[in-house]
């Protein structure tokens, strides 16, 4: 049996597992569940009634000081995945396991944000009285569902170079603006103190 070498053009599908183009549900499938987490958080940080606390721990004045340090934490964790990514794609000189940095630094972050989220959900919910509560809630569901979206890519093959620096670039983006639009603001309202 011969290959037409010039079958794929005519509409049918390449012979070759190689040649065939990375289906348009590749990306919808993310982009929809993205989507999804980032309205149900919405939805139910708007619906919720907020209990005013969700923990404390030992060796804080308050809740906001718990969130600010863990959300300092977390940008922390943050920096070190932009940094180790650069590595990884060229951009900085690093070590031969600067991918394992970034894997273990980026669920670092996530499991300190993890609480910081359930707290300002169950405590505090879906505010928008004022500018910046507005887009600290907006880009909280935001970064959520662009989190969920990374990780489903991860499991993608053949994704096109550029799409997850773009995607983790988003989720840094939002974990930094979340950064100063709450742990900065606490921090320059009512001082450094834990």
């Amino acid at each position: 049996m011969t290959v037409d070498p010039n079958a794929a053009t005519q509409g049918f599908p390449s012979p070759q597992p190689d040649h065939r183009q990375p289906g348009a549900a590749r990306y919808l499938i993310p982009a929809l569940v993205a989507a999804a987490v980032a309205v149900a958080l919405g939805v139910y940080g708007k619906v919720h009634d907020p209990a005013g606390t969700a923990f404390n721990l030992a060796g804080f004045s308050s809740t906001g000081a718990v969130k600010s340090w863990l959300a300092t934490v977390a940008v922390f964790f943050a920096l070190v995945q932009l940094t180790s990514a650069l590595m990884m794609y060229g951009k900085l000189p690093g070590p031969s396991w600067s991918g394992t940095l970034h894997r273990w630094s980026g669920r670092a972050a996530f499991l300190v944000a993890v609480p910081v989220a359930v707290h300002c959900l169950y405590a505090l919910g879906y505010q928008t009285y004022e500018t910046r509560v507005f887009w600290h809630s907006l880009l909280g569901c935001f970064f959520f569902g662009a989190f969920s979206a990374k990780m489903l890519l991860l499991r993608s093959e053949r994704l096109p170079d550029w799409l997850l620096p773009i995607v983790g670039g988003l989720v840094f983006a939002a974990l930094t603006i979340l950064w100063l639009t709450s742990a900065l603001w606490f921090f320059r309202t009512f001082g450094v103190t834990t």
